[in-house]
């Protein structure tokens, strides 16, 4: 599961297709749902909000919209309704980290795709997201 920090604009089709399904998991993870995937360390963010469920809503509308922007037909009706205005914090390092990560794994998928956004020097966080100072979050799995 990955849940980016980064804005939805910067995923390929490929990529923006298993956010959707992957954040919608989350939201039934958080819902109580499934069995799995409740230790998953990318949920601590949305757990540790005062509306863990508004959280992931707002996540997924942005997400939704992305899609709905670029003719893709995702039902946002799957969403849950509660919305927040909560920023959750998100690190420089975080932010410089994940776009190591994406951007290896469209040199390999979709160079294309990567060649639209290279000229990025500094990646917007998703919405739900503010930029701060810092490292890499602790529950990222970085290997070494």
């Amino acid at each position: 599961m990955r849940l980016w920090t980064l804005h939805p604009r910067y995923l390929d089709r490929q990529g923006l297709v298993a956010l959707w399904r992957e954040t919608l998991l989350a939201q039934a993870v958080l819902l109580g749902h499934t069995k799995g995937y409740r230790q998953h360390p990318q949920l601590a963010r949305f757990r540790d909000q005062p509306d863990q469920l508004a959280a992931i809503g707002t996540y997924l509308e942005a997400v939704w919209s992305e899609a709905n922007e670029r003719g893709y037909r995702f039902d946002g009706a799957k969403i849950t309704p509660r919305r927040t205005d909560v920023r959750i914090p998100a690190t420089e390092g975080q932010l410089h980290f994940e776009w190591s990560h994406l951007t290896g794994k469209l040199q390999r998928r979709a160079p294309q795709w990567l060649a639209q956004i290279e000229g990025v020097n500094k990646p917007v966080p998703h919405p739900l997201f503010r930029r701060v100072p810092g490292a890499v979050s602790p529950w990222e799995k970085v290997k070494l």
